[in-house]
């Protein structure tokens, strides 16, 4: 069984590699348009995005276990809610309350969802020098990104990837229940929602209210971040791990 590993914003999919070395069983990492790659004049929103990933899942040609993170994480669950073609045999998010009727945006999510405050945020982050506390990978510190990773965003980070982020962010007003919520009610595959409850902007309350009419189970990440893959890989691929050998595989 493969599992695919979908990264979030603003990272790219050296995200996973911790993570991929304590996985006993094969795993790509793909990488979203933009990040680090050229973004086609087509993928001009979530839906989008969201049909990219059903696609690049359908080429595998087999059923995958689907790891998503942060907008990686979203755009899964769009996948398994709206792509019910797609050979999809397990999910896991660990932002599912995004998709809660009652979530608000962070506070950088809505400052880029605005014009032209968003452009205009995002072009002094990648014009700020590296280490000087005003880049990608300097801010997302606090929330556990590692200074390796930090480097590699920064380095990715060119207009195009800030047009990618505004994109998604601009497509997805006031919160993704708005309109892909109508269709959430309850994928076919099994569903495996994650809660670093380290992380400052974690909502265990919301994660669960989401979880639970998908039949999907709840893992608390006691004391790991947002980015908990790199904090503690060990543990987080033992979890995963059991949730798959629970699945028969």
């Amino acid at each position: 069984m493969t599992v695919v590993l979908v990264h979030g914003v603003p990272e790219t999919p050296a995200l996973w590699n911790a993570l991929r070395d304590h996985l006993d069983r094969p795993a790509v990492a793909l990488r979203l348009p933009g990040f680090g790659s050229p973004r086609p004049a087509t993928l001009t929103g979530k839906e989008p995005y969201a049909a990219w990933l059903a696609g690049e899942l359908r080429a595998i040609g087999c059923p995958v276990d689907v790891v998503g993170h942060d907008w990686g994480g979203h755009l899964t669950m769009r996948v398994v809610s709206a792509h019910t073609d797609v050979p999809v045999r397990s999910w896991v998010s660990d932002v599912a309350h995004g998709w809660h009727p009652d979530y608000i945006w962070h506070e950088a999510a809505t400052l880029w969802q605005r014009s032209p405050e968003g452009e205009e945020s995002l072009a002094a982050l990648r014009e700020a020098p590296s280490g000087s506390g005003r880049t990608f990978g300097d801010l997302l510190r606090a929330r556990g990104m590692t200074p390796e990773l930090g480097r590699e965003v920064d380095a990715s980070h060119d207009a195009d990837m800030s047009a990618a982020i505004l994109a998604l962010y601009r497509s997805a007003r006031p919160n993704l229940a708005a309109d892909w919520g109508k269709d959430l009610t309850g994928p076919a595959a099994p569903g495996l929602v994650l809660v670093p409850t380290g992380d400052p902007m974690a909502r265990p309350d919301l994660d669960a209210e989401v979880a639970r009419p998908l039949g999907a189970r709840v893992t608390e990440l006691d004391g790991l971040t947002h980015y908990w893959m790199l904090q503690d890989p060990a543990r987080g691929a033992r979890v995963l791990t059991e949730f798959w050998d629970s699945l028969g595989g």
